[in-house]
């Protein structure tokens, strides 16, 4: 019988069974390598050390865009949305999937004048849709249930939009977003141009549109405060870097100011471009070199550098992840604030 066992494994493994011996463990799977951990966290105010705690990784998720931009966190699918503006998708990025394409292409038409299709900024509605800045197609757009798109606002006062930029919603269902037309070939000289100014909108509930500003030169990034107070608009003009807060009321935005202002960059790459804010009132901007934190009273605590371009910034996971997207690639951090995810 011994001998027999021997030349048949199948039979051990059967006797051993029968006699009550546990079954061999299976192999364990080799374990996921963590995600690359790059860039840097420059201190500049010891405030920092209680937003960013000291051994704050910056992971990169994903790689292989064109240009990068407009992510938001949907919290009903445990995924990040985001725009790859000058690739013409949308993607998504879960822990589970890693990125993979959403929506694909998002303009269809001529491309004559246009320097980047797709959309740029995104944000999700009170219902969970996604609603897009689709600064190609020069509107801004609601993403349905089956899979068409509705054009939420495209035009003012009978003309065409330059081209949405970013967006972002208030408690009581107002979208405000910014408008430079930056996906036209040319920008502010392009022949497309039906407004003669880059402005600040907001759109109501049941389709009102309201002018803000027209006097932002090129109109970026765009957030509100905690208690939505307060306006944040970040203008993206190379050689005037600079934030612009207002207060808003019944009546619109007033006392428009410089928030921050870089006057040097020191050769580092990027303009004044998306952003959000976090419960305590810190604003976190994509400028030159990353994303600027930047307390409310306007004091630079810090950046957080990707090591490429850095466009636009989103709060996911349970709020306390700020997800980055950088030209080329896709990236987070854990931080020890909190931001509202819409």
């Amino acid at each position: 019988m011994t001998k027999l066992l021997r030349a048949c494994p199948l039979l051990l493994a059967c006797a051993l069974i029968a006699c009550g011996a546990p079954e061999p463990a299976p192999e364990p799977e080799p374990a996921e390598a963590p995600p690359e951990s790059v860039g840097s966290i420059v201190r500049v105010d010891p405030g920092l050390d209680a937003i960013v705690p000291p051994d704050a990784r910056i992971e990169k998720l994903a790689e292989g865009f064109a240009f990068s931009e407009g992510p938001v966190w949907d919290r009903r699918q445990s995924r990040l949305l985001f725009s790859d503006v000058r690739g013409n998708e949308v993607y998504e990025w879960s822990e589970a999937d890693g990125a993979r394409t959403y929506i694909d292409p998002v303009y269809e038409g001529d491309l004559t004048g246009l320097r980047s299709v797709s959309s740029n900024g995104l944000t999700i509605d009170a219902t969970g849709r996604l609603v897009l800045c689709e600064h190609g197609n020069r509107v801004i757009s609601r993403l349905e249930d089956d899979g068409t798109r509705t054009t939420l606002v495209g035009h003012y006062e009978g003309r065409r939009l330059n081209g949405p930029n970013d967006a972002t919603y208030a408690s009581n269902g107002w979208l405000y977003f910014t408008d430079p037309g930056s996906g036209l070939e040319g920008r502010d000289e392009s022949p497309l141009r039906e407004l003669d100014y880059n402005g600040v909108y907001r759109l109501g509930p049941e389709g009102e549109l309201e002018l803000l500003d027209r006097d932002v030169p090129r109109p970026n990034g765009i957030a509100l405060s905690p208690d939505e107070s307060i306006l944040y608009v970040a203008n993206s003009a190379a050689d005037d870097i600079r934030w612009m807060a207002f207060d808003l009321g019944p009546d619109g935005a007033s006392n428009p100011r410089v928030f921050f202002a870089i006057d040097d960059p020191q050769g580092a790459a990027g303009v004044a471009d998306g952003m959000k804010v976090d419960l305590a009132g810190n604003v976190y901007a994509t400028g030159p070199g990353g994303v600027w934190v930047i307390s409310p009273d306007g004091v630079h605590l810090g950046t957080i550098m990707t090591g490429e371009v850095t466009a636009n910034v989103a709060w996911g996971d349970d709020g306390q992840t700020l997800y980055m997207t950088a030209s080329t690639g896709l990236y987070r951090v854990r931080l020890t604030t909190t931001g509202a995810i819409p």
